[in-house]
Order: structure tokens, then sequence, then C-alpha cells
């Protein structure tokens, strides 16, 4: 399938580089029945649900995955995307040109310069388009309390920030905003987005009204931040992210389909996870380990019934995969209006919930 039929005009500007407060205060366009769209606010989501719907969320939380640090007099940028072991990291590296197998990134911010740092790492590799593999001198328990001292959110490179100036970053808030306020499970490098506009308090109006609510984990990767660089989709290569659904969370899905209710997706992240999960006859079994499941127009999908997801970018996977969910059509007018309409986009962005019009 040609990447050109996913292009659309998105004007700068309706990037969201803040979201929305409160959170469930962002818009949401209704694409839950089908030739009808409405125009509304996140807050009124119970009203589109049923008693006994099963939302499924992501609880993965973000770490600090973003660094700052030097080789020499050459200044780059680190964004970790998917651990090796316990202290070697794959990474997209800015200004990796000027790295060579074996040197040292010396890691600072805005308070601790290189010089005075004691959080290094030696370049391993140089994989091509897959980026740099990095390996951290400390040890394996110590990484973590380093990346959080050293580390900041790693936002999307369309949300802008100044390289470390905690000032700026604290203003922003994204050590907060940039986190769902169920996540429980560190390992992500970037935010399951959809998830964001919920609050503790929407979520207790969703149990009150007999919705249903399940958790499964996927480790967001970096990945899901670069563009398709092909020109047909087959040639697109995944990056693969972890993942884990409990025996207990595939027997609520279970049970529930067979009871005829509704499984909507909380975000890509959640759908591609009980998409790999699910066999040919839509039932969902446990799942651990990895998936590059990567999901076009054309595909039958066993296990949603509705996704509630974020705007996302021209020709980015993810705009394929709701054009999957929607239809090619739907999709098209749909963004076509949000962008009219002002609808803001990407990870600090609106939210739309759509149904689901291909399924086994």
């Amino acid at each position: 399938m040609q990447v050109d039929i996913f292009d659309f005009d998105l004007p700068r500007e309706l990037i969201a580089s803040q979201p929305a407060s409160p959170r469930d205060a962002s818009r949401l366009l209704d694409l839950s029945e089908e030739g009808k769209t409405n125009d509304r606010r996140f807050s009124e989501l119970p009203d589109l649900l049923n008693e006994g719907d099963v939302l499924v969320f992501n609880d993965t939380k973000v770490i600090p995955a973003r660094l700052y640090g030097t080789r020499g007099e050459a200044l780059v940028e680190v964004t970790l995307y998917h651990p090796v072991d316990g202290i070697r990291w794959m990474s997209f590296v800015k200004n990796a040109k000027r790295l060579r197998p074996g040197d040292t990134i010396h890691f600072y911010t805005d308070t601790v310069t290189a010089e005075q740092s004691d959080f290094s790492a030696r370049v391993i590799e140089k994989q091509g388009e897959d980026g740099v593999m990095i390996s951290f001198d400390c040890q394996p328990q110590k990484l973590a309390a380093k990346l959080e001292q050293y580390g900041f959110m790693p936002l999307p490179p369309y949300i802008k920030r100044e390289r470390p100036q905690s000032s700026l970053w604290h203003k922003f808030n994204d050590k907060e905003n940039y986190q769902t306020v169920y996540a429980c499970h560190e390992g992500a490098v970037a935010a399951p987005t959809a998830g964001l506009h919920f609050t503790r308090e929407i979520m207790q109006k969703l149990r009150d009204k007999g919705i249903k609510e399940t958790f499964l984990t996927l480790h967001v990767g970096a990945g899901t931040f670069l563009p398709v660089k092909t020109q047909d989709t087959k040639d697109h290569k995944m990056h693969a992210e972890f993942g884990i659904i409990s025996p207990e969370t595939a027997a609520i899905i279970n049970t529930a389909r067979q009871n005829g209710k509704r499984i909507i997706a909380v975000g890509t992240t959640s759908l591609r996870l009980l998409e790999s999960a699910a066999d040919d006859r839509g039932i969902l079994h446990p799942f651990y380990g990895e998936t590059n499941i990567f999901i076009t127009p054309g595909y039958k999908f066993k296990v949603i019934d509705m996704l509630i997801t974020n705007f996302h970018l021209p020709k980015s996977t993810l705009f394929m995969l709701v054009c999957a969910v929607a239809g090619l059509k739907r999709m098209q007018e749909a963004y076509q209006h949000a962008v009219k309409a002002g609808y803001r986009f990407y990870s600090y962005g609106d939210s739309s919930i759509l149904k689901c019009v291909n399924k086994i």
C-alpha cells in the first residue's frame, strides 16, 4: 500500500506543546457511530459507553529516557528506546555522526557539567537506522537512579523544549503531564498518550456507570516517533516492544466478549498488544514477550470493538492504524474536519473515539 495515501496537510500550530488542563477538558471527536461525527469534550466519555463495556488501559510508566551528553567538544542527545540487557540499550542519537565505537559519552544536566558528571556510557556499535547501541558505565541496579538524576522525559520531537534547563521543564511540568494517572510498571520511553486524558475522577464515573476496566503493559518505544520513509508500507520495519497480558486480563476480556460486551482499547499501544495476543478465533491469550505488529487498512481485528486515540501525524504508522480501524475514507474525512475545527494533534493533543468496522 502506497504511503502517500496517508498524507494530509497539518498546520504546524495544531501540534500541541502542552496538554489541556484539566486533562479531561480536552476535546473528543466522536466517531463511535457509523456515518456520524460529533464534537464533544473528553469529560463526556461516560455518556458514550454502556454498562459492561470493558476499557483496556496500558499501565506502562515512562522512564526519563532522554539524556544530554558530550563526546569531546561534540554535543549529543540520546533517546533510549530498547533495552538489550541490564546496562546496554539501543538508542537514537542526535549528532551520531560524531560518534565512533569505543567513544565515551559523558552526560550532564543544567546543574551538573560533563566534567563533574559521574554518569557516562560507551558506544558499542552504530547500526544505521536502528540507531546506536550504548553500554552504561554503572552497575545495572544503579541505572534507574542515574536516569532519574540525569534523564529527562522523552517528549516526541514535535514538542520543543530547550536542552537541559530545569526551570523550563518544571514550568511545563512534563514529568507529571507526560505520564498517565494509572502508570505503574516502569519501562516505556514514550507515553501511551490516549491515556493522558483520563483523570481519577472520570475513571470513577466510568466505574459508577458499570463500565469495567482492565490493564495490560506495553513498554512503548521511541520507534513510535519514527516517520515512515519507504514508499510502500510493506517495506517499513516496525521496532519491537515488550508487552505483558496477564491471565486475569485475558479472562476478563474473553468473558466480556462471550457475553456480547464491547472491548474498547485505550490507545494504539493497548490495541496492538491485544491483537498480537489473540488467535484467529478472537480468543485472547496471556502474553509475555515482544511484538512488532504493523496494522494497515485491510487488517481484520480479532478483539477490539472501539478505540480511544489521539490525533496522529501524516504518513505515520499510527494514522495507518486508525484508518484500518474505522476505514480510510472515514478517517480522511474526520481528519479534514479536525484540522478545520482546530483540534490539537499528537501526544499532548485532543482525543477521538472510533468504532471498529473491520472485524473477523
